[in-house]
């Protein structure tokens, strides 16, 4: 009896431990579960439900801003991520790496080195330099998307053409002149203003200018019928 008791605990027990390895090397190879914590300010929604600060976020939540609304995602050593007011971002993010796709509004975005980080837009696509720390501000507008590099290197890709946009330079990708959007307040972001008055009308306006300068220049001299005023110059002074 003892010798069978002992070797059911001994099954059992070499039962527990394959077990254990088992469920232990599955545990390993599963990715680390990285989750944000968000802070707002105004009306913010993650997943169409209001959101308030300290809260978690998970990767692939969709974050909306209202008007002077702003939301920030700190993702601890990973980087952060700040959603400015009146924009829609779908946010990814594991430890290694932070995907946006920024649908409309400004976004601006900050890698440690090491992290692979890209913001998509309808226009390009922003790719930062995983090698180094990065800091920069994607924003969408009706015909275009403008990238801001703070600090570090970024790129912006536009189909099959990249510009490389280093800290304290911007670029911008799309249509400038795309009708039925307003025009760009960027400096050297807006399609040229072309004038719609004939230049004709420049010439006759300036003769009529120069015409009347001339006539108040030389006015005709008082005749013996003309009630002119006498200016007396006293010969004592």
């Amino acid at each position: 009896m003892l010798g069978k008791n002992f070797i059911r605990k001994s099954v059992c027990s070499l039962t527990a431990i394959a077990v254990l390895c088992v469920y232990s090397s599955w545990a390993i190879a599963l990715p680390n579960t990285l989750t944000g914590e968000i802070t707002v300010t105004g009306q913010v929604t993650v997943n169409g439900q209001t959101a308030v600060s300290n809260s978690t976020i998970v990767s692939g939540s969709t974050i909306v801003t209202g008007a002077n609304s702003s939301a920030i995602v700190s993702l601890g050593k990973t980087g952060r991520v700040e959603v400015l007011a009146d924009s829609n971002l779908v946010l990814n993010f594991t430890e290694t790496g932070i995907v946006g796709i920024l649908s409309s509004g400004k976004a601006r975005v900050a890698n440690a080195a090491g992290v692979a980080t890209t913001m998509t837009t309808k226009d390009a696509a922003i790719i930062a330099d995983s090698t180094q720390a990065n800091n920069f501000i994607v924003e969408v507008e009706c015909s275009h998307t403008h990238v801001d590099a703070t600090t570090g290197f970024v790129t912006m890709r536009e189909g099959t053409s990249d510009r490389q946009v280093a800290a304290g330079t911007s670029a911008t990708a799309g249509n400038l002149a795309q009708t039925g959007c307003q025009p760009c307040l960027r400096p050297d972001s807006a399609p040229p203003v072309r004038f719609g008055v004939p230049w004709w009308l420049f010439v006759v306006a300036g003769g009529i200018v120069a015409t009347t300068i001339l006539y108040d220049k030389d006015p005709e001299p008082c005749g013996e019928d003309d009630d002119c005023d006498t200016v007396v110059v006293s010969p004592t002074r």
